[in-house]
């Protein structure tokens, strides 16, 4: 806090940060790859942009701000959780309702209600991670939150929510439930829960670090996607004339990174401990910290090992 004559000034005030108690929600449209794929770059594009301005046009009338727009999702805040929640069950409805060129568009939601550091118009911090993180977990059709958003939502809307299953949120070391916002008229479609399984969600365990030569990559929600091999055109391009052009994937799916093989000779994954994985067209979950070698065991030198590595911080900050 600064001071100005005898009047204490904030640093809201001053314009450079600002702490605010809001809810951030994250609205994605399910399936662009597939819809890239199927009907080209354009057509597609156009699609997806008419879907986030279905998505955008909900935030007016329950006062949401539109933070930005990242690929094929939406980040926006609310003051109330309430509206956040009535503005979330208002973009399944009327994304259910859409079909832009002919296509059945879905949506997967996550919302968190907690402070966040405000710059420029733009948000950060662990409650921005932590409503990334459940747009992530949540299915095609839902809408995600945490018992925390829960508590502070209105007598109202809490009766429209359910306890899912239970999760780790980043910055916590501790269970908590997440939530279900029901947005569905009819909800005979919905599975029971059955309340004596205790089902945790896998938590956000932090990007991977992917390292070649002299060059640091990192596999998160901003990248989600590394290729590997010989080609021109790879992220992580090796001179071994074991690799294929196009060797292998690194992706991101929910909180884990898959490597996933399309090689004439196989992938080797080496863990910490040693052990070896041989990977043929197949894939494999990557964990902790290992090797990876296209097409050479590794006991076949000359090796071009690539290191992996889970890094710590979230794997779902924007």
């Amino acid at each position: 806090m600064t001071m100005s004559g005898s009047r204490p000034v904030s640093v809201a005030q001053t314009g450079l940060r600002d702490v605010r108690t809001l809810t951030v929600v994250f609205a994605d449209i399910c399936g662009s790859t597939r819809m890239y794929a199927s009907l080209g770059d354009q057509a597609a594009r156009v699609i997806i942009d008419a879907g986030l301005g279905v998505i955008a046009g909900v935030l007016p009338e329950y006062r949401g701000r539109l933070v930005k727009t990242l690929g094929d999702e939406v980040m926006c805040v609310f003051a109330d959780p309430s509206l956040a929640a009535m503005a979330a069950i208002e973009m399944q409805a009327r994304i259910a309702a859409a079909r832009p060129g002919g296509e059945r568009l879905e949506i997967h939601v996550g919302m968190h209600h907690g402070p966040v550091l405000v710059e420029g118009g733009d948000v950060f911090g662990d409650t921005v991670n932590a409503a990334s993180y459940l747009r992530a977990v949540a299915c095609a059709g839902q809408i995600l939150t945490t018992e925390a958003t829960v508590v502070a939502l209105s007598r109202a809307m809490r009766v429209r929510t359910r306890p899912l299953f239970f999760g780790v949120l980043k910055g916590s070391t501790a269970e908590s439930a997440i939530h279900q916002v029901i947005w569905q008229a009819d909800t005979a479609l919905l599975t029971d829960i059955n309340v004596r399984s205790h089902n945790l969600v896998p938590p956000d365990e932090g990007g991977v670090l992917v390292t070649f030569a002299d060059s640091t990559l990192r596999i998160d929600m901003q990248r989600a996607e590394l290729v590997l091999g010989r080609g021109e055109a790879c992220d992580v391009r090796v001179t071994d004339v074991f690799a294929s052009r196009r060797h292998a994937v690194l992706a991101l799916r929910r909180t884990q990174v898959y490597l996933s093989d399309y090689s004439a000779n196989g992938t080797f994954v080496q863990r910490a401990n040693g052990a070896v994985v041989h990977v043929f067209r197949n894939e494999v979950l990557l964990e902790g910290v290992g090797d990876i070698s296209l097409g050479r065991a590794f006991d076949q030198p000359p090796v071009q090992p690539i290191r992996f590595r889970r890094d710590r911080r979230a794997l779902y900050r924007v």
